[in-house]
């Protein structure tokens, strides 16, 4: 269930805006299963776009990119449509799609640009980079006798270079800590499996845990194997977390929660101006229809998501918990032109079980639509729901009586706001500045070999502690970043600090299984899940 993206950048404290609930088509490869049928361009006509594109070449003062004139007369339109139509550039397309098809061709590793370099995270557990010797903490410094360290390459570039047709070659030349001189591999490029399921694991003796990250083509199947794992393990009750989920596929959202719940029940249903209604029940009997299930949301939980949360909500089954969901209500359509390039085109919106939509209000201003979000940080909302005002228009009634809301987004069954808790104040300056994240990284890198003595995740976690000596050095790199702090503020963010700082040096080892066993011991909005599945049913 290991999460080893073939090459990923860990961007902790990111927040993924908006993700996209869509179905792909070519407008060369006709229909497909369970997609709309494929659009025929016509070339008999010549539009006012060409003629202004073609005047424009021809007359105009100096040289012109038509591609480029193209590109941003193209993504000018859809941008005047809603805030969720979008075109990728033929560049762009693998870069967005990749991560949602289930696996790309690659070398099979996970890195950072760090000082100026690739740093291996860790290599794909047999992946071709693992096969040929490429260890956690190697440096890539050569690309095909290019030099890519010090001269200020990107994530992108670094991906491109990587990245490449299965059965290809590339060679690279690495350098490891206490090794002279460079290490010179040449590795064959392969598929690359990519995982939406961080972890699943036992929190307790029946309390089953699984995050998912997005919603991609294998996402269904992953889920499945995780269920199957903690119900071998003795799982009596599941908490799901999709916190920070943006979405993606729509059959994979509503082939999970049809696990949850009986036949017959509805699930979602879409509909659009050019889209008649169609509606999504459950089938047959799901795998995890008798036990009790809760899911975690926050405000960086959008679309399919959405549509998982708000289908067992609707139905009275199971528990939502956290902060109220993105809300993102369009279905995007995604049309492959012949360059490589591709538009999504919301189609539709979709509907929960009550007939409730939860796409959030826009009006134009689609920059300010695209911050709502943060601003729920800035206006009280994150910490405290009692500034959540809904109209009586959008209240809607479940068939057991609960009354749940439409109109931005999913409300939680059970709020929890971040807590204005001033003994925290330097734990969160430093999380939020990455300086925890920098000096876990840093510190695992500088005692790797010590620290391989930890043979598995449960060795490290009952072993390992920070030390004070660890502690005292993360304090005075921070007070280099101006974040000072008295004695007594240390002493009172000393058990989150520690925490967070443990959980990072066991992500580097053993990557989410080695994060988040550690880090649910502050995860405020878990333990508020644990404790409510914990309940006594009435």
């Amino acid at each position: 269930m290991k999460k080893n993206l073939a090459i990923f950048l860990p961007l902790l404290f990111s927040l993924v805006l908006a993700g996209g609930i869509y179905i792909g088509f070519s407008i060369s490869a006709g229909r497909s299963e369970g997609e709309m049928p494929a659009i025929q361009l016509g070339s008999s006509r010549s539009g006012k776009l060409d003629m202004i594109l073609n005047y424009i070449e021809r007359d105009y003062v100096d040289t012109v990119n038509r591609r480029r004139l193209e590109n941003t007369a193209i993504t000018g339109m859809l941008e005047k449509l809603d805030p969720h139509s979008s075109y990728i550039t033929p560049e762009m397309f693998h870069e967005m799609n990749d991560p949602l098809l289930g696996s790309f061709e690659g070398i099979g590793v996970s890195f950072r640009i760090e000082k100026d370099t690739i740093m291996v995270i860790n290599p794909v557990k047999g992946g071709p980079s693992e096969r040929v010797g490429i260890m956690a903490g190697d440096r890539i410094v050569m690309i095909d006798d290019t030099l890519v360290a010090g001269n200020g390459i990107s994530n992108r570039d670094a991906m491109r270079r990587l990245k490449g047709p299965k059965g290809t070659e590339v060679k690279v030349g690495v350098y490891r800590r206490g090794v002279k001189g460079l290490k010179d591999y040449t590795i064959t490029r392969d598929v690359i499996p990519t995982y939406s399921l961080d972890i699943a694991y036992m929190i307790d003796n029946q309390t089953g845990f699984i995050r998912l990250n997005k919603f991609s083509a294998t996402t269904y199947k992953e889920f499945l194997e995780g269920a199957r794992k903690l119900r071998r393990e003795g799982m009596k009750q599941l908490i799901v977390d999709l916190r920070g989920n943006a979405g993606g596929y729509l059959k994979a959202a509503t082939d999970i929660a049809d696990e949850f719940l009986p036949k017959g029940k509805l699930i979602v249903y879409t509909e659009g101006k050019n889209r008649p209604r169609s509606y999504t029940f459950a089938t047959n009997t799901g795998m995890l229809e008798d036990i009790p299930v809760v899911v975690l949301i926050d405000e960086g939980s959008a679309s399919a998501s959405e549509i998982v949360a708000g289908a067992l909500q609707d139905n009275d089954r199971g528990t939502i918990i956290g902060r109220r969901s993105f809300g993102k209500g369009l279905v995007q359509e995604q049309m492959t032109l012949r360059d490589g390039s591709a538009i999504r085109l919301t189609v539709a919106r979709y509907y929960t079980p009550t007939g409730r939509s939860i796409q959030r209000p826009y009006d134009g201003d689609f920059e300010k639509y695209h911050h709502e979000p943060m601003d729920r940080f800035l206006n009280g909302e994150v910490s405290n729901p009692d500034s959540l005002h809904f109209a009586d228009t959008v209240k809607f009634v479940t068939p057991g009586g609960k009354v749940v809301y439409g109109g931005g987004g999913i409300l939680p069954d059970v709020y929890v706001p971040l807590r204005p808790d001033s003994a925290l104040f330097y734990y969160n300056r430093l999380a939020n500045s990455g300086l925890i994240f920098q000096y876990a990284f840093d510190y695992a890198d500088a005692n790797r070999q010590t620290l391989r003595q930890y043979k598995n995740v449960k060795e490290f976690i009952d072993r390992f502690q920070v030390s004070n000596a660890m502690l005292e050095t993360l304090y005075r790199q921070a007070a280099e970043k101006g974040i000072t702090a008295t004695r007594a503020e240390q002493s009172s963010a000393v058990r989150h600090v520690s925490t967070l700082l443990k959980a990072y040096v066991g992500r580097n080892l053993f990557d989410d299984e080695g994060f988040y066993p550690v880090y649910q011991q502050i995860d405020d909005i878990l333990q508020q899940a644990i404790k409510h599945i914990e309940k006594p049913k009435s």
